[in-house]
């Protein structure tokens, strides 16, 4: 618990009702989408970039950890507040500043919910294309934190390759603004990278400046059936290979079929092993349908049991509601889940699936395989009970040796949720001792108190 005295000057700051200390709200926010959990000292809801500022520079003279969070979706406790301090929670900077059309550009704060904005640009007749699963109610400050990505970042690119500008608050309090609307802007450093991914360690992200692009007018999904994991993976790799590039390629076992299944009743097949999700789209109707039709004869020819082409948009959502849902509906099988996201390079996704095949089977727990297959995005969720010690013992056995799989095939720890507290003890082993004491050396310059969500990213 902080001073009554400091939560009287953070009140002054953000006004009544901006500050919470109560045993209620400090659980409320003290945990994310993992099953970690921390206990804030306060709860401080902003409204502006200077009560930000004001906040920090608060933090820092008295030496306050301050953890930045907006809706608490994070999938690495990136936003737990392990150290007590000040959780900043970003939710009430919730405006659309600007939708540029001339230069296909918006500007938001933090805290707007990405799903908001991507309505709200479709409205003006654009498109922001990164889509977490949790795109209806992650927020843009925690997606540009993280670097998240999405479905259709397989053709699109991640949160990164959209962001042209940033206004964050440094650790001493100062607010820094970078980037601009130029599409080629390479005067100085590119400070708006250094900060997207960084995952409020280096600096709170207030403002994002996005690029927009022109919206796709067709769409053509597919869901295709197969009766091993291997066709499947066969099949994603040779429809990259033949110069096909998706919108989407999306991934789901057995497993995660059931689940969806057993909850939604969406009519999904119970006798197959895996499915693929696949979808093109552009503003080509007819290229749009030749891409579907020659991936599905891909898949044909490398063992897909039946393929169904969406006949409308109703099917279309039904079919992504089906994939939207495997997370969620994980909790059927097993209290606690622990969702990787393992990236590998893309002729090496089926060793990859072999790999997290065989670490389930030699160690019994369940291991449910889904995700961006495309792009060799891969989320092996171990489904356990974290209340059993030795089921938990187990679980680290089993991400280590799925982390050292990726790793051995040239792959990496994650690509798309970010280090947070759940990956820092392998962060050197992916990046090296080199890459890893200058990203410390950063931390350390920007934040020299160690006041900017601590502990997370690196081993301690």
């Amino acid at each position: 618990m902080l001073d009554k005295k400091i939560l009287s000057q953070l009140e002054s700051i953000t006004g009544r009702g901006g500050v919470c200390s109560s045993p209620e709200d400090l659980v409320v926010y003290g945990y994310d989408g993992t099953f970690e959990e921390g206990t804030p000292d306060a709860v401080v809801l902003p409204r502006s970039t200077e009560d930000v500022s004001r906040i920090v520079k608060l933090a820092a003279a008295e030496r306050i950890p301050v953890v930045p969070r907006g809706m608490g979706s994070g999938l690495a406790a990136g936003s737990v507040p392990f150290r007590g301090g000040i959780a900043l929670t970003l939710t009430r900077m919730n405006r659309i500043l600007e939708i540029d059309q001339a230069n296909a550009v918006a500007r938001v704060e933090a805290g707007v919910v990405t799903a908001d904005l991507q309505a709200a640009v479709e409205k003006a007749g654009l498109y922001y294309p990164p889509d977490p699963s949790s795109q209806r109610h992650s927020t843009i400050g925690g997606n540009v934190a993280c670097n998240a990505g999405g479905p259709h970042c397989l053709k699109y690119g991640v949160t990164g390759d959209y962001v042209l500008g940033l206004t964050a608050v440094l650790a001493d309090g100062r607010v820094l603004r970078t980037g601009s609307k130029c599409i080629k802007d390479v005067v100085g450093y590119d400070l708006k990278a250094l900060f997207t991914g960084s995952e409020g360690t280096l600096g709170i992200i207030t403002e994002a400046l996005l690029r927009l692009i022109a919206t796709p007018k067709f769409f053509r999904t597919a869901l295709v059936e197969f009766d091993s994991m291997d066709g499947a993976a066969r099949a994603v790799y040779a429809v990259l290979a033949a110069g096909v590039v998706p919108a989407s390629l999306e991934l789901m076992d057995e497993t995660a079929i059931a689940c969806v299944e057993e909850g939604l009743h969406l009519g999904l097949p119970l006798d197959v092993a895996a499915t693929l999700l696949i979808e093109t789209d552009g503003g080509d109707e007819a290229a749009v349908a030749r891409e579907i039709e020659t991936a599905a004869e891909i898949c044909r020819r490398e063992g897909a049991l039946r393929l169904k082409v969406a006949a409308n948009e109703a099917e279309r959502a039904a079919l992504w509601k089906a994939r939207r849902s495997v997370s969620p509906a994980l909790g059927r099988k097993a209290p606690n889940k622990l969702g990787e996201d393992i990236t590998v390079p893309r002729e090496k996704i089926p060793e990859a699936m072999r790999r997290v095949k065989a670490i389930r089977e030699k160690y019994g727990l369940p291991i449910v395989l889904y995700g961006h297959a495309g792009d060799g995005n891969l989320h092996p969720n171990i489904l356990f009970d974290k209340r059993d010690p030795e089921q938990w013992k187990t679980v680290e056995k089993m991400v280590a040796e799925e982390f050292e799989a990726a790793l051995e095939l040239e792959g990496t720890l994650s690509g798309e949720h970010g280090v947070g507290a759940l990956k820092r003890a392998y962060l050197e082993k992916a990046l090296g001792p080199v890459s890893t004491e200058i990203q410390k050396r950063i931390k350390q310059a920007l934040d020299p108190l160690n006041i900017l969500n601590p502990g997370k990213i690196f081993p301690e």
